[in-house]
């Protein structure tokens, strides 16, 4: 398994549009702009086929430091949750998946 990275998508995206790779590069980073933007103000994203993202509450938690066992409440915080969609399923549930 290999890492990918948003320079590599912007590559891709630019070979296979013959789009400039300068106008690719400020289009996916204005998406994820609004990505983020929208996630802070608490919407909800759906991508039919590829998944929703949902910003959730985790709650205060106490938690125990191994070493001294001192015990810290940790404060309340919020959190990404990535649902994938049927699309996205299938594809990486699918017979003989390419590696």
């Amino acid at each position: 398994m290999s890492t990918i990275t948003k320079r590599e998508i912007i590559d891709r995206i630019a070979e296979s549009t013959q789009a400039k790779r300068v106008l690719v590069k400020a289009t996916v980073q204005n998406f994820f702009d609004e990505v983020v933007s929208e996630l802070a103000k608490g919407n909800r994203l759906e991508f039919r086929g590829f998944g929703v993202f949902e910003v959730k509450e985790q709650a205060t938690r106490t938690a125990q430091n191994p070493k001294t066992l001192e015990k810290i409440q940790v404060p309340s915080r919020r959190r990404v949750k990535f649902k994938m969609g049927r699309v996205m399923r299938e594809k990486l549930n699918a017979k003989g998946m390419e590696q």
